[in-house]
């Protein structure tokens, strides 16, 4: 237990401290356009595997595929402390979404086999999700001093002694557990990950390209071959002898609704994880280690979330109820931060960050116990993978969603400001919001308009102004997820948590 808390740890760390970095790192090696796929290529690479190796799993045991995943997932962390670009960097985290994928599709599974019973699981979870909520919480500050006074790239460097430190106490400890139910050869649904790969790439690039190239033919081809990958993967995995996704899980409703909630949950985690920073860095002009101080409070409050909901659910007559608090603390935290202005004080936005931790505190324990609960023991490892996955594909369209449509308000809003200020000329240095984060730019822009009799500070505002209005748009999307999630709630059965792990 102790190497699989150095596991979720370094994922928990490496996701919050390069959401505080992502902003300079993106000002640093140019390349705005590709800020949403910093997170997305990470996303996508982690939800084929998954699955992929949540069932090779079940089949050779788990211990291997963890040792493995650590060494994959920190040696692509070195990888993205040397990227010189934003393709290397893009590629680079999208290999480290491989490990990542490896590490949540073995690792949590892991604990139910060594716990099956639920109540005593669940001490477990509470103890997993404190060193996520610790990782978490030195995260954002942590990733914001080392970027003010170390360097970008000592984020990703981070993870390595704690990576090897995970892969002292897997390989030492961990006793190697087989699922005996699986004999003989094992036979993957290669053609069901393949199918994923496309149905899920096609969309990325469908919610990526069509703001910028309009409704073309191409675009329509993209849209047509990424419904007809869709299709193609049900009808695949239905005919499947040991299919990657074993649709028959989705006729449970209870599931079906956990796995849509899983979903939404990711959404809404992710894009205020990536697009927070964003806001109080480029937007309200904060350094790095401001920005990670304020956004310590979520994650801190994710720990004291889940701790709070391990002695609840034991004690509410249905813990389903947990979950209605946790969505309603998320999506008022995205309301309130479509209020969020430089004038805001700071302790008020520390304390919508407290109320959206807890939130997630409220509701990342519980989907993945209620599902093991309802999947039963036949089904607990890919259950445990699927929720997982899902959480990941909702990252997934929640970076890309809100950050194609931050970009391209963005663009659209900066381009209205110059043109009233009759100073369209400067659209080329000032369309990236890099230039809002970049000071040593941001210096030379304004000596560059100063010198042509320009108002530069005027200017920048006016940039900061645009983006600022744009994630608040970004974070409406939010707003309606929660209420979607809350109304989805209302067809789960009522819940209770078996003494017996059967």
């Amino acid at each position: 237990m102790m190497g699989l808390f150095f596991v979720v740890m370094m994922v928990a760390l490496d996701q919050t401290v390069v959401g505080t970095a992502l902003p300079t790192i993106v000002a640093d090696l140019k390349g705005f356009d590709l800020y949403a796929w910093v997170g997305t290529s990470y996303l996508l690479a982690s939800v084929i595997t998954v699955p992929i190796f949540g069932r090779l799993g079940d089949h050779f045991g788990r211990k291997y595929f963890v040792v493995a995943s650590i060494v994959i997932f920190t040696l692509a962390s070195a990888l993205c402390g040397m990227a010189n670009s934003m393709l290397f960097l893009v590629l680079a985290r999208g290999l480290q979404g491989i490990g990542g994928g490896m590490l949540v599709g073995t690792a949590f599974a892991s604990v139910p086999d060594l716990f099956p019973e639920a109540h005593v699981r669940l001490r477990w979870q509470v103890l997993i999700s404190s060193s996520f909520g610790i990782a978490n919480a030195v995260g954002p500050s942590l990733g914001g001093f080392m970027t003010e006074y170390t360097g970008w790239r000592s984020v990703f460097y981070i993870n390595l002694p704690i990576g090897l430190a995970g892969v002292y106490f897997v390989w030492r400890h961990m006793p190697l557990i087989r699922n005996r139910r699986h004999e003989g050869p094992v036979r993957l649904d290669w053609a069901g990950a393949a199918l994923i790969a496309a149905a899920l790439g096609s969309l990325q690039l469908l919610v990526e390209l069509l703001p910028g190239h309009g409704f073309t033919p191409a675009m329509a081809a993209l849209a047509v071959f990424s419904i007809g990958a869709f299709v193609a993967l049900v009808l695949c995995e239905k005919r499947a002898s040991n299919p990657i996704l074993p649709f028959e899980m989705f006729a449970n409703s209870a599931l079906a609704t956990m796995f849509m909630l899983s979903v939404l949950m990711g959404f809404m985690m992710f894009a205020l994880l990536f697009y927070m920073p964003l806001l109080l860095q480029g937007g309200f002009g904060l350094s790095p280690n401001a920005a990670g101080m304020l956004i310590t409070p979520l994650v801190v409050c994710i720990t004291i979330g889940s701790i709070s909901n391990s002695r609840l659910l034991t004690r509410v007559s249905n813990p389903a109820h947990i979950l209605y608090a946790g969505f309603a603390l998320l999506g008022f935290s995205a309301a309130a931060i479509t209020t969020l202005t430089h004038d805001t004080p700071h302790a008020l936005m520390a304390v919508y960050m407290l109320c959206a931790g807890l939130g997630l505190g409220l509701v990342l324990p519980n989907l993945t116990i209620f599902a093991q609960e309802t999947a039963g023991r036949a089904h607990l490892g890919i259950a445990t993978a699927m929720i997982q996955s899902l959480r990941m594909v909702g990252g997934m369209l929640g970076t890309a969603l809100v950050g194609t449509l931050v970009n391209h308000l963005y663009v659209n809003r900066v381009h209205e400001a110059l043109d009233a200020a009759q100073a369209s000329g400067w659209l080329s240095r000032l369309n990236d919001p890099q230039i809002l984060i970049n000071k040593a730019e941001q210096a030379r822009l304004l000596t560059e308009i100063g010198g042509a009799g320009g108002n530069g500070a005027a200017l920048i505002e006016a940039a900061r102004l645009s983006l600022v209005s744009s994630i608040h748009a970004g974070q409406m999307l939010s707003v309606a997820v929660a209420v979607l999630a809350v109304l989805q709630m209302r067809r789960l059965p009522r819940l209770k948590l078996k003494r017996s792990g059967a």
